[in-house]
């Protein structure tokens, strides 16, 4: 059986040659399937190169929440871990700030 791609791409960009399976779509759409994970993606948008800590407290939930839902939106490839000594710092990807597009239509 044949595997079919689905092409996505940011409506602003080009035809750049890069397919995701429906798998890889699946992965992605769980990975912000999520309240607290749209929020953390609004809050990055906002207010880039925030800690777990700082996140957590932003959106006044628990830190443990907040780093489970984070190392989620990392292994689907919407949010960037960046060392910063001590810290760990979090942005979007281009990915992330897709997503954050598309949401925003279905509002």
């Amino acid at each position: 059986m044949k595997k079919t791609n689905f092409q996505i791409k940011h409506p602003h960009q080009k035809n750049m040659g890069w397919k995701k399976s429906y798998k890889q779509l699946e992965r992605i759409v769980r990975g912000f399937s999520n309240h607290r994970r749209i929020q953390i993606l609004e809050l990055l948008n906002k207010k880039p190169e925030l800690s777990v800590a700082e996140i957590a407290d932003e959106l006044k939930i628990n830190l443990k929440t907040a780093s489970e839902h984070i190392r989620r939106l990392s292994i689907t490839g919407l949010v960037l871990k960046r060392n910063d000594f001590s810290f760990v710092r979090h942005k979007l990807t281009n990915n992330g700030k897709s997503i954050l597009l598309f949401l925003r239509t279905l509002e």
